[in-house]
């Protein structure tokens, strides 16, 4: 029987000088740290193996990797994670990447492909509308792409904001939403 190739590939599917072969011949091109076959249509499962296959099952990717997975963000420079409390992770500090630790509600996660976990578009719409490290214009475009993909609007974002018992900067957040649904804060 034939070996078939995974859609993404990582140093765990080819060596690394195969995949700059392939890279180079035009088989494959870059996709976040792996590389997509040419000929796929890429999506949500391609971006979460593109990022996850090569790290712990225990990690989740939220913020802006999510919002990458989605298809609602660049690439980021600084990859972001999470463990539940449960994990029993140990978060050690690693270049170009960062991993918190987060209690999630049920519907807070999904998982794609082959097991990658994900924060869901809405989740990820309130965590961004929470974190500081985007410029509002980003922030606010990028949760509006969320809403746009996942079909969810103002309303359904405060309400599940709302539900939620001790979050922080939950002023701020709402009036974050409220910016980016284009209503005024």
């Amino acid at each position: 029987m034939p070996h078939t190739l995974a859609p993404v590939l990582t140093a765990d599917d080819l060596t690394w000088q195969e995949l700059q072969a392939a890279r180079l011949d035009g088989d494959v091109y870059d996709l976040g740290d792996g590389f997509c076959l040419v000929g796929e249509v890429e999506g949500p499962p391609h971006r979460a193996r593109a990022v996850l296959a090569a790290r712990s099952r225990r990690l989740i990717a939220e913020l802006t990797t999510a919002a990458w997975i989605w298809g609602a963000h660049p690439h980021p420079a600084r990859l972001r994670f999470a463990v539940t409390p449960d994990a029993r992770a140990r978060l050690s500090p690693a270049t170009g990447i960062a991993v918190r630790e987060i209690v999630y509600t049920d519907g807070d996660l999904t998982t794609l492909d082959d097991g990658f976990t994900v924060t869901t578009p809405l989740r990820t719409a309130l965590d961004l509308a929470r974190d500081d490290e985007l410029a509002d214009t980003v922030r606010d475009a990028t949760v509006a792409r969320l809403g746009a993909i996942a079909t969810f609007g103002l309303d359904e974002a405060m309400a599940a904001l709302r539900s939620r018992a001790g979050i922080p900067s939950r002023g701020i957040a709402e009036d974050r939403l409220r910016r980016a649904f284009g209503t005024k804060p």
